[in-house]
């Protein structure tokens, strides 16, 4: 390809708009425009790494043995409401009518269609396993999109949906499939890491995230640094190698006037955060109130929380002023000495002795608070998130936290979906079975993303080489003015065609920086520069996207040395 018949579309300055890396270079990069809030489109620089992503996923799911279809992204409601979904996924479900008002959604995943299809098309066992997937666009109606492509409303997923007759079999597509996905992650060049995870609102009995690693990342992923354990932050278990020690002091009462925060009332009493407890009220069933009682220097899982028997669903923090009114107190001066509520402590409160927390009156603190002494031993859970440094939960040393953004997440669905729209095939006895479920995701569009934030420097993307638009692009110098320049670059160009080499010619009338700085803003991994002053001495330039200095070839090594970089 040549520049002059490729709309190159480059911005020297950063958008105000773009927070994060990604987004900032891939505006700047000229890989995406955006057409209103979380829409964006794909400009010819970016489809290409797009389908970059595309085909590597569909030749391993292939691979795999999954067949691709296409289901409609308008979907009618009568399958969300079979579901139960409809008015569970809540607002990010884009719903409309048509000119009958009938109603349909934008999909924003595809497991009630994909259900109907198998119980209209498969009715045997003996058709299973079967694993059906798509590379589709997707509608989700975020709140607030942001980050570009990162966290847009439309983007492009890859969705896939096995269907078995019994948990061995999906048991046996689960781990093919996170071994399809660990290759698919090693082509596409990238750090990642695969990790347990809640199933969140798809359902189901267990799933992993792939996460690549990236210090933008808005997930929290703990691992441990001597063992194979890994999960998101939200799941994983919180352990604590400490035991409560007896006693030492006398249980009293302190005046901490306007000290709300943990912060300010450790600052106050000199004590530290981790000697105090936080009591935080959240909404139960039946209009109640529960008390979830934490460290101080720790923070509340909602998700580990929201699963404690008794919570209102959604889970959901009370209102300050129905907390005043049943408990007569602030939030800030709340404590768990007295309170007549469900309390529920997590493991690291529950070994504290002499602990400060609030005394339920305002502008007070108790100090020396001791369970089972001052109040009653407590009902123990997890309700934290991890830490660096906690125990891993495998008893292989202690967690690491890194930041990861997910880009790929595989379920066990189990009979959540086949059970609610009737899947069901004939066993070998002629018995109408439920069909069990698996469900696999990839976020293509998020994949190019999380890409650049992984791999970037001051000057621009630095694509790993199975995603980068172009394998090689040829700068020539006055390529418009030297005959030949022009020759030299035209003819190595036609020889890297014929090789079948993915090469760019830059034959636009800029100057040597302005063309560099382009190249590497875009991030295309070789650069051959040709000049006069170089052919006259029978050598061209080489540059790697990320050497640091580039080198002169000879000519007659030029091809050989190319197709060395390429295949290393």
């Amino acid at each position: 390809m040549k520049t002059s018949r490729f709309h190159l579309s480059t911005l020297k300055e950063t958008p105000a708009d773009a927070e994060i890396v990604s987004h900032q270079l891939m505006l700047r990069a000229g890989l995406i425009r955006r057409l209103a809030s979380g829409l964006y489109t794909w400009l010819p620089l970016g489809l290409r790494v797009l389908r970059r992503v595309e085909t590597i996923v569909r030749e391993e799911m292939d691979n795999a043995g999954a067949l691709e279809l296409l289901m409609p992204a308008v979907q009618p409601a009568e399958l969300w409401q079979e579901s139960g979904r409809w008015e569970q996924y809540g607002p990010e479900l884009l719903r409309l009518k048509d000119r009958h008002q009938r109603e349909y959604c934008i999909g924003p995943t595809h497991e009630e269609v994909i259900t109907d299809l198998f119980r209209r098309e498969v009715k045997s066992y003996k058709q299973l396993p079967i694993n059906l997937y798509q590379i589709q666009t997707k509608f989700r109606d975020e709140i607030r999109p942001r980050f570009g492509v990162m966290r847009s409303r439309e983007f492009i997923m890859k969705d896939a949906y096995s269907f078995h007759s019994d948990q061995a079999s999906l048991q046996q597509t689960y781990q093919l499939m996170f071994e399809t996905y660990s290759r698919i992650f090693d082509r596409f060049g990238l750090k990642y890491r695969p990790v347990s995870a809640d199933s969140g609102s798809i359902g189901g009995n267990a799933s992993h995230e792939f996460h690549v690693l990236a210090d933008s990342g808005e997930d929290g992923i703990a691992f441990s640094a001597q063992g194979e354990y890994a999960a998101n932050v939200e799941l994983a278990e919180a352990k604590t190698d400490q035991t409560r020690s007896a006693p030492g002091q006398a249980l009293n009462t302190m005046d901490t006037p306007d000290q709300h925060s943990i912060e300010q009332v450790s600052e106050f009493l000199s004590v530290a955060p981790s000697q105090t407890v936080k009591t935080l009220i959240v909404k139960g069933e039946n209009d109640t109130l529960i008390a979830l009682v934490l460290r101080g220097d720790h923070e509340l899982n909602a998700i580990k929380a929201a699963k404690i028997t008794g919570m209102a669903s959604p889970f959901e923090m009370a209102d300050a002023e129905k907390i005043k009114q049943q408990l007569n107190c602030d939030i800030g001066s709340l404590g768990p000495v007295g309170l007549t509520i469900p309390l529920f402590v997590d493991r690291s409160a529950a070994v504290l002795s002499d602990f400060v927390c609030g005394a339920n009156q305002n502008g007070k603190h108790l100090t020396g608070v001791n369970w089972g002494r001052d109040l009653a031993e407590p009902e123990v859970v997890d309700i934290r998130n991890v830490v660096d440094g906690d125990p891993s939960p495998d008893g292989s040393g202690t967690l690491q936290i890194v930041r990861g953004i997910e880009v790929g997440h595989i379920f066990q669905l189990g009979e959540k979906y086949s059970a609610a729209l009737n899947a069901s095939v004939l066993d070998e006895n002629g018995k109408s079975i439920i069909a069990t479920m698996g469900c696999y995701g990839i976020g293509i569009s998020r994949v190019v993303a999380a890409a650049i934030e992984q791999n970037n420097d001051d000057a621009g993307i630095i694509w790993p080489a199975s995603l980068a638009p172009f394998q090689l692009v040829i700068c020539p110098i006055n390529y418009h003015k030297s005959e030949p320049v022009q020759q030299a670059a035209n003819d190595f160009y036609l020889q890297c065609q014929q090789q079948g080499i993915d090469v760019l010619l830059d034959d636009r009338p800029l100057r040597p920086g302005a063309m560099f700085s382009d190249m590497e803003l875009i991030g295309i991994p070789h650069r051959i520069v040709f000049s006069e002053r170089g052919l006259k001495a029978g050598q061209c330039e080489y540059k790697g996207r990320c050497d640091e200095q580039s080198q002169d070839l000879d000519l007659a090594q030029l091809p050989a040395f190319i197709q060395q970089q390429l295949q290393g």
